[in-house]
């Protein structure tokens, strides 16, 4: 999609609120060329702490609660406070975004994390944490989540302006990714070595760094967009901004489709490395790693191009489900973890296309509800998928879990795209060209002249 409304993506009605400016031609850009602006460098160092210390106190959450009640339930229960503020609030949380400055915003959430993490530290550290406690801090940080997420979100087109958008929202899939690399890895250590509050401690100090870095912001130089004003309706006018704009509406239809069925690789990574292979923890571990490996790189080439358009995002949500469905397949261990890496890649493509074709297509004053809503989606299909997905699993086997997935996420990216096609005045050709078959979506006043040439 492109990173408006133009020959790449489905047109927008007209609508009561200003069009967002019209995409400059497409151009490819150094793979970091957003970091040269001061402001997001300082956003991006502090992030690169700031999610070594999220995957650090994950690891070590998770761990606590396994020690605490030998309940792998009580572990389910926890992840699930953390999302459960987003599937009842997120939407109020992007009205919030729209209405307040992001960079005060994001200090108080950026802080108010912080807070619950050394609280956490300390109860674990003096010995007094109780299960409880773990969920209260759960649901806390879940609270914060709820406007931190779309503020983030948000905040990135005001440091960096439109025309490196796409590069900055790359760049923080590949920082997060990177992160997921090492934040596990030392957290395991940490743990073995002094404990879990040595680890929840490292996360909440970690936020210094970010908090500092939006302290250091020159004002001056951030794009900042009008807020929106006080006013009621607002929630239910963002709905019907998005449901009044095809290309965005069919996106985070597709993410959800994609994020509910395609992505619940907790349940069937484990199942493949424990009932297909017998191979234990170990090649858990490795599965996952290749897939971060996989989503560094697609993060890093999204950050290369230089617009998100329609087909790369469609292109990639079929490359996923189709390597999917050979996944679910794979004779040996080896075959299926390669498979990890390409499968990790287009992920993170439809994601950072979806990403930053909505902020790119979406008016300004919207865009913190219109993220909060894409957010609530992506994040929400998960709690959703999963019980399906362990439940196919459980009933006729991972391969069929995994293939089942895969073949929705497939469909869906062909439907929507045809559907996407057909908004922005597009009709599929089929021809030859120098001998060989050409397959393109062209504008429909085009097809009768290229029947003619054929």
């Amino acid at each position: 999609m492109s990173t408006g409304s133009g020959a790449d993506s489905a047109p927008a009605p007209k609508s009561t609120h200003n069009s967002p400016p019209a995409p400059r031609p497409a151009r490819k850009s150094s793979m970091f060329s957003s970091l040269k602006v001061r402001n997001y460098r300082l956003f991006f160092v502090g992030q690169v702490v700031s999610n070594i210390g999220t995957w650090m106190q994950r690891i070590a959450q998770d761990w606590l609660v396994l020690s605490l009640t030998g309940s792998a339930t009580a572990v389910g229960v926890t992840t699930a406070l953390q999302f459960l503020p987003m599937l009842l609030f997120g939407l109020y949380g992007g009205v919030l975004v729209d209405r307040l400055p992001k960079r005060r915003t994001l200090l108080f959430t950026q802080t108010s994390m912080g807070v619950a993490g050394i609280a956490l530290a300390l109860l674990t550290l003096s010995g007094h944490v109780q299960v409880w406690h773990v969920y209260l801090a759960a649901f806390a940080v879940g609270l914060a989540t709820v406007v931190d997420n779309p503020a983030r979100q948000s905040f990135v087109s005001e440091m960096v302006g439109p025309d490196q958008l796409q590069n900055a929202v790359s760049l923080n899939s590949a920082n997060f990714q990177s992160a997921r690399l090492v934040g596990p890895a030392v957290a395991g250590l940490m743990i073995t070595g002094v404990g879990t509050g040595w680890a929840f401690l490292f996360n909440g100090l970690s936020f210094v760094a970010p908090i500092a870095g939006l302290l250091l912001m020159r004002a001056r130089d951030l794009h900042v967009v009008e807020r929106a004003p006080r006013g009621k309706g607002q929630l239910r006018e963002g709905l019907h901004y998005v449901a009044g704009r095809p290309d965005l509406i069919w996106t985070i239809v597709l993410v959800g489709f994609i994020g509910t069925f395609g992505f619940n690789f907790p349940v069937y990574l484990s199942a493949f490395a424990d009932d297909v292979f017998h191979a234990g923890a170990g090649s858990y571990s490795a599965f996952n790693t290749l897939m971060a490996v996989g989503s560094l790189v697609g993060a890093l080439l999204a950050a290369r191009r230089g617009t998100a358009k329609m087909r790369v995002m469609i292109g990639a949500a079929a490359a996923f489900g189709a390597l999917e469905l050979v996944a679910a397949t794979a004779p040996s261990l080896w075959l299926f973890a390669l498979l990890m890496v390409p499968i990790g890649m287009f992920g993170m493509t439809i994601n950072v296309t979806a990403n930053t074709s909505i902020q790119m297509g979406t008016d300004p004053a919207m865009r913190g509800r219109v993220m909060a809503l894409y957010m609530m989606v992506f994040l929400g299909g998960s709690p959703v998928g999963a019980p399906i997905a362990g439940w196919i699993t459980d009933a006729y086997g991972v391969r069929a879990g995994l293939a089942v997935g895969g073949a929705i996420a497939a469909t869906a990216a062909v439907v929507i795209g045809l559907v996407l096609a057909r908004v922005g005045g597009l009709r599929l050709s089929v021809g030859w060209n120098g001998g060989h078959p050409h397959v393109r979506f062209v504008p429909r006043e085009r097809r009768e002249e290229l029947t003619a040439v054929a």
